[in-house]
């Protein structure tokens, strides 16, 4: 079960804490599915918003030194949600063109085409990557 604690203030919005292992990613997707769902997304929201989660928290995992990741899902506007996950490197993320033949190499790519927008807030502890997805809301929570 994750438990997913809601904004305070500002946005409508869930967090959770996850160990920033491969393993923990069907969790965030999860979180991501049902949090979508009782928003009222549509299934395409719902499915980028997964893939979205997925590729954050592999790049996190891949990439990063980090014990534990902070998934946050905000819905800023009822048109949009913005999906994303905290990691202690300072490095800026970026986009690169992957070998037609590589295994990886293609999260960040994947993650711009499936958002309207994308990036990264920087903290003194490291940063959140975070993408943006327009939705259609069938029904208010």
């Amino acid at each position: 079960m994750i438990v997913a604690k809601p904004n305070a203030i500002g946005a409508p919005g869930y967090t959770t804490e996850l160990p920033c292992v491969r393993e923990s990613v069907s969790r965030a997707r999860a979180l991501v599915s049902n949090v979508l769902a009782a928003w009222g997304m549509d299934d395409d929201v719902a499915d980028c918003g997964k893939i979205i989660v997925t590729e954050l928290l592999a790049n996190a995992v891949e990439h990063t030194d980090t014990p534990v990741s902070k998934i946050l899902i905000e819905r800023p506007s009822n048109g949009a949600v913005r999906i994303g996950v905290s990691d202690r490197s300072h490095g800026a993320p970026h986009l690169k063109t992957a070998d037609p033949n590589a295994e990886s190499g293609r999260g960040l790519s994947l993650v711009a085409t499936m958002s309207s927008r994308w990036g990264y807030d920087t903290h003194p502890w490291g940063k959140v990557t975070w993408a943006v997805v327009e939705a259609s809301v069938g029904k208010e929570q």
